[in-house]
């Protein structure tokens, strides 16, 4: 493919509003468009279920030039089993000025993307020689690759872990944009590979916004990768100003119904997609606090677990 874009993950969350604050407060991140919808994805884009769902697109700035996380909230779905499949990577400038944290974040602060793997040759194989991307580092003693399509974005890393991936039921998949006429393409490729295709080439609708049309496929552990028409996907992914606003009136509106399958009045529980579970920052050693005053270091990273 040419022009490839890689722009976004998709997790399932069973609490859609305190998901959301995590990634605001805790990330800097912004709600850029909200969408609801009545019934099930035909390409499954909301997992195995039939009813009303929403997406949430949230990230540092327009999908078109940075990676960004969907939401995926199926109503009535309470919770989530989260498997060992799936991690970010985040640069930030890091502050410290007493007990706070504070980060200055690059345009992009996505680093990469890894993905558990049960077999890293099989794995680097699919990725390099099927979907086309470049090998960026390679490291034996880690068990590690990092690959990508282009040197400005976002980059995939895939991390073996000796055994099978589990993929939960929270995580979704990996989505990538691309020229329309290159997606019979890619299909006919993986038809000839003998590779899993989980939705063949189809038109997704969006109440009032743009059609997409996109094809669905699985790598050799079963991570789910989304190649999209690019054209359309413009149109459709364009930032709503009033995102944020109309997720807060579906989110505000949920904690006042009573309900078996839903979030009753004042247990807005927090399940779901794992927030920030680990920082990896600095050295046992490192001296903090307001004493020294504030604490300047060039690039940190923060992990996020899924």
């Amino acid at each position: 493919c040419q022009l490839i874009k890689y722009f976004y993950g998709l997790f399932r969350v069973a609490n859609r509003k305190g998901q959301w604050k995590g990634f605001n407060v805790g990330l800097n991140q912004q709600v850029l468009r909200h969408e609801e919808f009545e019934e099930g994805c035909k390409a499954t884009c909301n997992g195995p279920y039939d009813g009303k769902w929403s997406k949430t697109m949230v990230g540092y700035g327009p999908e078109d030039g940075h990676f960004v996380a969907e939401l995926t909230y199926n109503y009535g779905v309470g919770n989530y089993h989260l498997g060992n499949d799936f991690l970010l990577t985040l640069s930030c400038h890091k502050v410290w000025t007493g007990a706070h944290l504070y980060c200055s974040y690059p345009p992009d602060p996505v680093l990469k993307v890894t993905l558990a793997v049960s077999n890293l040759s099989k794995s680097v194989d699919y990725w390099s020689r099927l979907l086309g991307m470049k090998v960026y580092e390679k490291d034996e003693g880690k068990k590690k690759v990092v690959v990508g399509y282009a040197d400005n974005q976002c980059k995939l890393e895939l991390q073996s872990i000796g055994q099978d991936v589990d993929h939960g039921t929270a995580f979704g998949r990996i989505a990538f944009s691309c020229p329309k006429e290159e997606l019979p393409v890619i299909e006919a490729l993986m038809k000839k590979e003998k590779q899993k295709i989980l939705t063949p080439l189809v038109s997704l609708d969006t109440p009032g916004k743009a059609t997409v049309q996109v094809v669905i496929l699985a790598d050799p552990d079963g991570h789910e990768i989304c190649f999209v028409g690019d054209e359309a996907f413009r149109e459709l992914s364009k930032v709503d100003p009033n995102g944020e606003k109309l997720l807060d009136e579906v989110s505000w509106g949920l904690l006042f119904q009573v309900s078996d399958n839903v979030m009753t009045r004042g247990t807005a529980q927090r399940q779901g997609c794992g927030l920030p579970a680990q920082l990896a920052a600095g050295s046992d050693s490192e001296k903090v606090g307001e004493e020294h005053g504030p604490v300047l270091e060039p690039i940190t990273y923060l992990l996020f677990y899924f």
